[in-house]
């Protein structure tokens, strides 16, 4: 039997600048956020901007409907802060919304959770969350920021009037999604109006599709102010849509729905100063990894050995194992108190971590008809068996897998590390940051360095291009070993992007494919 195998050479090489950078999972983005430094923009407007434009060229990823957290160093100052705006149940939300099916695992890349019948946590109006990204950007501008509202969501408004960008890959995923669309009358209306899927021009030129009435929100948004999202005619309206659809969100649950801006959690590892977000994302357990590889690991070389790799694993196990049993807003956690990720830094030294999302692709796949908004599933994140630390409570915020990161060496540079990918984010953030604490890797030689993946299962993963030897030893360390290639789709190693800035100036920032629309932007480059 013979078979069609395809064999691509995935690689974008790092950039570097003296005077910024931003890197995001596509290149418009990217563009956006250098623009804006360009015109004098710190590295908290030009992550915004670009924030803001994802959610009208990447929809399926994140968008205003969703929620996010951004880990922010602030140069003047030098210390670091964490905005956080991740979604929230509604005040409403029901545990018997999410009856178990007695067998199976939930049918998303979140968590291991025991499946929902009917899958009611996972899309439909049952599985939209209160929506945090607005007022959480809104308030890091006015916080951190340097420019007005009007001005940092203009070129976002901009891309929403010419429509998404419908190239080979952004077809692809309305094509993979096709189904999950066409259950729902909005998104079908939009994404499949012929009953088919839209395809890239044989040309080469670049198509567009309209998202609805998304282009009229983002102007009510800039001409209105954010609030107007929360406790204005447009949070009026998406109640409203919501009500229709058969969601528990209310207008209370947008009056009420509140930011925070805290300290991060750190940790000292091999000297060098871990910052990440808080309880209820992923910070706690790139933490935790990164200790207990510290406990059981000394590096032997100038990169990473087999017994690095079984350690990096063991780490790994560890960490999700005190995860999915401890962890959550409930009273017995131990720790108080398909996602888009960008990383962005200016000429003062100010650096920007931020993950943003809607959670799965596109989200709840509810789309709101008078707004345009697709609207998040982050009911997913809720443990749905009663009674732990995750479970559905009314205004609860859920356990997430975002995990923006900053890593302050001992040589005084600040580095960037984030990404997206459900549960495969916080083991690839690890690795990045063990790779550039650990072995002195360029950006460029450590954002394309082969990983593994350990993400909530006793499966490893390991990509296909790690050397013979250590892929033996792995073998015979875990039975069962998983080889996978660095294929475009589907995405199964997490998608991070890193930015460098070192006490002397020198940035460098890079992104590891297989994401076609991935970009580092540089504004002055070397």
């Amino acid at each position: 039997m013979s078979v069609i195998t395809e064999n691509w050479q995935i690689r974008k090489p790092a950039v570097s600048s003296d005077k910024g950078l931003v890197a995001t999972q596509h290149y418009i983005a990217s563009d956006i956020g250098a623009e804006v430094l360009r015109q004098g923009g710190n590295a908290i407007d030009a992550a915004l901007a670009a924030g803001l434009a994802l959610g009208t060229v990447e929809p399926w990823m994140t968008g205003i409907g969703g929620g996010g957290y951004m880990t922010i160093y602030l140069a003047a100052s030098k210390e670091v802060k964490v905005i956080e705006f991740g979604m929230r149940a509604p005040f409403n939300a029901k545990t018997e919304d999410y009856p178990l099916a007695g067998e199976g695992e939930n049918a998303s890349d979140a968590f291991n959770w025991p499946r929902v019948i009917g899958d009611t946590n996972i899309h439909g109006p049952l599985s939209v969350a209160v929506p945090g990204y607005i007022r959480g950007i809104a308030k890091a501008l006015a916080e951190f920021g340097t420019w007005d509202w009007k001005d940092v969501i203009a070129p976002a408004c901009e891309q929403a009037d010419l429509g998404l960008p419908i190239d080979w890959y952004s077809a692809q995923k309305i094509n993979n999604w096709a189904r999950g669309l066409n259950t729902y009358s909005e998104t079908r209306k939009t994404y499949l109006a012929d009953g088919l899927p839209p395809v890239a021009e044989m040309d080469g030129s670049l198509g567009r599709l309209k998202l609805g009435n998304l282009a009229n929100t983002y102007r009510t948004l800039q001409r209105e102010g954010p609030e107007t999202c929360y406790t204005g005619t447009l949070a009026k309206s998406i109640a409203t849509d919501l009500k229709a659809a058969g969601s528990r969100i209310t207008l209370r649950d947008l009056e009420d729905y509140s930011v925070s801006i805290t300290s991060p959690l750190t940790t000292s590892y091999r000297g060098n100063k871990i910052f990440t977000p808080g309880a209820l994302t992923a910070g706690p357990s790139v933490i935790h990894a990164l200790e207990k590889l510290e406990e059981i690991y000394s590096p032997a070389g100038k990169r990473p050995d087999a017994e690095a790799y079984i350690s990096f694993a063991d780490a790994l196990f560890s960490a999700y194992e005190d995860r999915l049993e401890n962890l959550g807003e409930g009273p017995d956690t131990k720790v108080p108190g398909n996602t888009s990720h960008l990383c962005v830094t200016d000429s003062q030294g100010n650096v920007v971590s931020l993950t943003q999302t809607i959670m799965s692709a596109f989200g709840s796949r509810i789309m709101l008809p008078d707004s345009g908004i697709l609207m998040n599933n982050g009911m997913m994140w809720f443990d749905p068996r009663p009674g732990r630390p995750n479970s559905v409570l009314g205004g609860r915020r859920p356990l997430c897998n975002m995990c923006p990161v900053i890593l302050q060496t001992e040589d005084g540079s600040h580095t960037a590390i984030g990404a997206c990918g459900g549960r495969k984010i916080f083991p690839a953030v690890f690795q990045l940051a063990a790779f550039v604490s650990d072995y002195d890797m360029t950006i460029d030689e450590a954002v394309h360095y082969p990983r593994l993946d350990v993400s909530g299962t006793d499966q490893v993963t390991v990509m296909e291009h790690t050397d013979e030897t250590i892929v033996r030893k792995l073998e015979h360390r875990f039975p069962g070993l998983v080889i996978r290639p660095n294929g475009v789709n589907p995405n199964l190693f997490a998608l991070p992007q890193i930015i460098r800035r070192e006490a002397s100036g020198r940035m460098a920032g890079g992104c590891f494919v297989p994401s076609p629309h991935a970009k580092v932007s540089a504004f002055g480059e070397r």
